[in-house]
């Protein structure tokens, strides 16, 4: 056998082409399901691990056997099938392995790297097999170096792959991609580069089993389309899923973005084109309206129809609304319940007050549904920006403010913001948000005013009564603060609290006096009242006797039968229970004659009023005369001057209570100015 010198190798540039554009196609398929694979949950992960495998290993084997296969070195050549098959089953495999421990949930890098070397050493492995294969008429030699580099860039550059597959940059994709296809690629060529061949002409064995070019180009275009059809239907199924993905996604973009009873953009989506309006006004220098809606009698449709008939009204209400909307100049949004928001970007001054009649016409039509006829109404506020306010959380808090006076107004139903009149409810709004948190800092406690014997001088008891004292504004007046725990529900707790208050503090009291607390319309008319009293009284070891409950003729009236049922239960207890200010009412005679009261408390106007002395001396006259009557004992509020008390020795009133006796204290100043005593705890 004598070897000639190594020829110089020729390569087919069509193949070569077809191997690169293979590698690409495949290497970006890979990407994507490997990104896929690290996205679902364990059920599709193993799916989706067969599919990055296949396009993996497919992708590499086809890239390395059609660029081999156009590969020309100057002798004839075939090929060894089982070997060839081997190497694409060690580049399925391998790469496999590889995905699967570089692509698992919450791995560290060092354990993706890993994944990237087993993929690597898969490519490496698979090339190497595949040569083995090669049959030439001559003898083959490897440059090793060149060996040891080609698989040092499959493996750094796969390791790479994979790192970059499982970061968070924006085009971790696309760097995915891009380097799996350079660990191929380098790979190949760096180990194609490695092998030389000297053409042996004694040996002919090879001969009769070579390729020639046209099998080979032949056989390369076949290996090259059956790949890509293997990977066009891996594609074909990832297209399908990106699908369903942003449908499902679209679906709960929706669900977030719109309102599903109305179909009207929600809360969300009003608070993203808000944002957008403002930020648009301020660069055009426009105004932009901002309109609050609430259904004013959406609560009676609901209590007389059902919720189903609100719902349609709902529906209806907002299907005429969004028809009134033009283009992109107009938004409208269900933010919940019965409330509307509507945007309106203004042309002119007069496009804001037409706007706002057109919204009223179509929230005022008749509606007929289930053979119901309602006839909804609506309260509609509006602001300006920037007029009104220089933000949109402002210019919401305006409307809204505007939109409240226009529910409370009975003239008017559209009502724009007005800083003069609506402030004021802004200061109100705050200092109810202050007082729900007043209870828990400890900024509310009790002074307590004396009652007193009028005949004799005597102290009989003390009536509870509440003080706050604000953080940044001191001492807030009772006339302010206490209607706004009413009318926000406040009243229920903060009433408990200074009944255990009163009656822990009462129950240490030396001499034992009376202590009286007063109580609210809600409070009596919640069914647990008498259990709160007695568990209260069994607390704080007070005797039934000594506590007072003291009440209005509002209060009682507000539900007769079950403030009835509670007074009793109360009674029964043994408490006492008072009716305050009397003769400011319109039923009292009835009031006294229903409920089982056992003192009446004489309201202070009956003596700062501008009646004369003797019409007052009558007017006392008269409820004592009426507490007489009905077993009651009478004590006379807001007594400050000495006539007053002659007035009322001179009637024979039981009780006096008022400045002239003593202004409401703080508990340690009575102790201290020796009117009362403490037992040790």
């Amino acid at each position: 056998m004598t070897p000639i010198p190594a020829l110089v190798p020729e390569h087919s540039t069509s193949l070569v082409a077809i191997a690169a554009v293979l590698c690409l196609a495949g290497a970006w398929a890979a990407s994507r399901f490997f990104q896929r694979m690290t996205d679902v949950g364990d059920r599709q992960r193993y799916a989706w691990l067969f599919l990055t495998s296949l396009a993996s290993g497919v992708s590499i084997w086809g890239t390395h056997f059609v660029a081999m296969l156009g590969y020309h070195p100057g002798v004839p050549m075939s090929v060894e099938w089982l070997a060839t098959a081997l190497s694409l089953l060690i580049a399925v495999l391998g790469s496999a392995v590889g995905f699967l421990i570089g692509g698992a949930a919450d791995v560290s890098r060092a354990r993706v790297a890993l994944g990237g070397t087993v993929v690597g050493l898969a490519v490496s492995s698979m090339h190497y097999v595949g040569m083995s294969g090669l049959r030439m008429q001559g003898t083959m030699s490897w440059n090793e170096p060149l060996i040891v580099l080609s698989v040092v860039f499959a493996v750094g550059f796969a390791s790479a792959a994979l790192l970059y597959g499982r970061s968070d940059l924006r085009h971790a994709q696309t760097l995915m991609w891009l380097l799996f296809t350079t660990s191929v690629l380098a790979l190949h060529f760096t180990g194609m580069a490695a092998m030389s061949v000297a053409h042996d002409m004694s040996d002919m064995a090879g001969t009769r089993r070579s390729l020639d070019p046209e099998t080979q180009y032949v056989l390369a275009v076949a290996i090259a389309g059956m790949a890509f059809v293997t990977l066009g239907s891996g594609m074909v199924g990832y297209l399908i899923d990106n699908n369903s993905r942003a449908s499902a996604v679209e679906r709960l973009r929706r669900l977030a973005m719109y309102d599903v009873l109305t179909g009207l953009p929600n809360r969300a989506s009003l608070n993203e084109r808000l944002a957008a309006e403002i930020e648009r006004s301020r660069e055009h220098h426009q105004r932009l309206g901002l309109v609050v809606i609430d259904i004013d009698n959406f609560k009676e449709v609901n209590d007389l129809h059902g919720h189903p008939v609100g719902d349609e009204v709902l529906r209806v209400l907002g299907s005429r609304m969004a028809e009134l909307i033009r283009g992109d100049d107009e938004f409208v949004a269900r933010i919940g319940g019965d409330e509307f928001i509507a945007l309106c970007r203004l042309e002119d001054d007069a496009h804001l007050p037409t706007f706002l009649d057109a919204l009223r016409q179509v929230l005022s039509g008749v509606i007929h549904v289930r053979g119901a006829r309602i006839a909804p109404r609506a309260s509609i506020g509006a602001a300006t920006f920037p007029d009104h306010a220089s933000d949109a959380e402002t210019l919401v808090n305006n409307a809204d403010l505007a939109m409240y006076r226009a529910k409370s107004d009975p003239l008017h139903d559209i009502c724009l913001y007005d800083a003069s009149v609506d402030e004021q409810t802004r200061q109100r709004r705050g200092l109810t948000a202050d007082l729900r948190e007043a209870l828990a800092r400890g900024e509310l406690f009790l002074h307590y005013q004396v009652q007193t014997a009028v005949a004799t001088g005597e102290t009989r008891g003390y009536e509870a009564l509440l003080r706050w004292r604000h953080p940044e504004l001191g001492l807030v007046s009772p006339a302010e603060f206490i209607p706004l725990a009413e009318e926000s529900g406040l009243i229920a707790p903060i009433g408990e609290w200074v009944l255990r208050t009163a009656c822990a503090e009462a129950a240490r009291w030396v001499p034992p006096h009376r202590v009286s607390v007063n109580v609210s319309a809600v409070q009596l008319a919640e069914a647990g009242l008498a259990r709160t009293v007695r568990e209260v009284l069994e607390e704080s070891g007070l005797p039934a006797h000594r506590l007072e409950l003291e009440m209005t003729e509002t209060a009682v009236f507000t539900d007769r039968e079950s403030a009835l049922q509670t007074l009793l239960e109360i009674k029964d207890l043994g408490v006492g229970i008072a009716l305050d200010d009397f003769g400011v009412g319109y039923s009292s005679l009835d009031a006294l004659r229903t409920f089982p009261f056992d003192r009446i408390k004489i309201d202070r106007s009956f003596f700062s009023g501008g009646g004369t002395p003797e019409q007052t001396v009558e007017l006392v006259q008269a409820v004592l005369s009426l507490g007489r009557t009905f077993g009651m004992s009478v004590l006379a509020e807001g007594i400050e001057t000495d006539d007053q008390l002659a007035l009322l020795t001179d009637t024979g009133c039981d009780e006096a209570q008022g400045y002239l006796f003593g202004r409401p204290a703080s508990l340690d100043d009575i102790v201290s100015s020796g009117q009362l005593g403490m037992a040790a705890v």
